[in-house]
Parts: structure tokens; C-alpha cells; sequence
């Protein structure tokens, strides 16, 4: 069962009379609980394209069915609010509340979603045990590593739930040991959890953690195979 399905899909920009097509119109689906890596070179549309996936801009074309729903009829606010239920994003550079808390950074999101206020503090506790930071729970965002900080956004942008994450060079910020933990949670979130994953990265040995690579060029589809030597995430890392 698909959970996205993209045709034709396409992304214009205008500068005055200048048109840009940062999108040509890509065409392909998205498995529930498949981890799909998008690469390709600066300018190749892939940060466009999940924006466009992640409901943060609309397309100039074509037709965007997500979890069965045709969103090309969605208002603004039906867009929001989809968006705040069922996608969690994790960025490149973490976007965390400097003086605040652990805690009160992954709470955050839940005060847009449905879930009741008492529940809050359970549900995000909850989600900062699943990446191993219980005991920064009071800590502020200033105080932790770049290692850490990304796990806090993992666990921020899993507390409501969702059911994909988008997670948009998740490594570019981090060495090379904590670009592996992290790569290993969110590989162990897919695979243990069946949560569905599309990460966007430069890094072929980032994105060869998952099952299928589509290759953006000059805004179109250059390639999309399965990962034939797939890495696998190392235990030790996954909670």
C-alpha cells in the first residue's frame, strides 16, 4: 500500500518575467513503511520536492495523493493541519529552541495536535527515551552536541506520531560517529517501528542506509533503483 503517490508533479518560481522550473514533473510512489533516500547535485530540486511532499509549499502541477487523500482540493489550513497530525520533519540544522529544555522541545509540536495536555509530559518523555537522552530531559538545547541535538529533533519529530518523516540532511551538521547514531535510530524507526522514512542527503553513504534511491537531475528523475548493498544500522545505536 502506497502512502504517497506524486504524477506530473511540478514547481515553478517566477522572477518577474523569469520562469525557473525547479520541478519538470516527477512521477513515483512512496510504500507505507519503506525508507526511500532522495540525492542529487546542488539545484537538482530535491529540497523542492520535499517541501512540496511535506505539505510546506504547494505544487504548480500535477497530483499529490497522500495516505488516499487527493490533498490538490486541501485549503490552506486542511494542508496545516494534515501536516501538524501526520508528518514529522527532522533538518539539517536542528531548529531547536536554544533556552529551552529537552522536554519542552519535543512537547512542542503536541501543542498543535489533538492529544490532551495531560498526556503531554508522557508522550514526550516517551520519545526522548526512544533516541537514549532521559537523562537531558531538563537540559537546554545550548548545552548538548550536535549529536544530540539532531536525537532531541528525532524524538520532537516523533512525539505526535506521525506516520512519515521527512528528515532533510539529517547528517550534514554532525561528524562522522554522530552522523552514524543518528542514521542508525532513524534506520531502527523504520525498521523496528515500520515508521516510513524519506531522508534527503548528498551523502551516498548517508542515503545507502535505505531500500531504494531516486536521483534528482536539472529537476527531473535521473534514476530510481533499490539499495543493493543496503548498510545496516549498528545495534548499539538503535533504542
Amino acid at each position: 500500500m502506497n502512502i504517497i503517490e506524486v504524477k506530473n508533479l511540478k514547481k515553478l518560481y517566477h522572477d518577474g518575467e523569469t520562469e525557473t522550473a525547479a520541478l519538470t514533473g516527477v512521477t513515483f510512489n512512496v510504500r507505507k513503511g519503506e525508507f526511500l533516500a532522495i540525492m542529487g547535485p546542488s539545484g537538482s530540486g530535491k529540497s523542492t520536492l520535499l517541501h512540496l511532499l511535506g505539505l510546506l509549499d504547494e505544487p504548480s502541477g500535477g497530483s499529490y495523493i497522500f495516505n488516499n487523500k487527493d490533498l490538490t482540493s486541501y485549503t490552506r489550513d486542511q494542508l496545516a493541519d494534515l501536516r501538524n497530525r501526520e508528518i514529522g520533519f527532522v533538518f539539517q540544522a536542528f531548529n531547536l529552541l536554544p533556552r529551552t529544555t529537552v522536554l519542552e522541545n519535543v512537547i512542542l509540536p503536541l501543542n498543535y495536535s489533538k492529544v490532551p495536555e495531560s498526556k503531554w509530559i508522557q508522550k514526550a518523555k516517551a520519545a526522548i527515551n526512544s533516541v537514549g537522552l532521559s537523562h537531558r530531559l531538563y537540559h537546554t538545547s545550548a548545552e548538548l552536541s550536535g549529536g544530540e541535538k539532531q536525537r532531541v529533533a528525532i524524538a520532537r519529530a516523533l512525539v505526535a506520531e506521525p506516520e512519515i518523516i521527512f528528515a532533510d540532511e539529517p547528517t550534514g551538521n554532525l561528524d562522522s560517529k554522530s552522523g552514524q547514531q543518528v542514521m542508525s535510530i532513524i534506520q531502527g524507526l523504520n525498521q523496528n517501528e515500520g515508521k516510513t522514512v524519506v531522508l534527503i542527503t548528498h551523502e551516498t553513504s548517508t542515503a545507502e542506509h535505505a531500500e531504494r534511491i531516486i536521483r534528482l537531475m536539472d529537476g527531473g528523475i535521473e534514476s530510481d533503483k533499490p539499495v543493493k548493498n543496503r548498510l545496516t544500522a549498528k545495534d548499539e545505536y538503535i533504542k
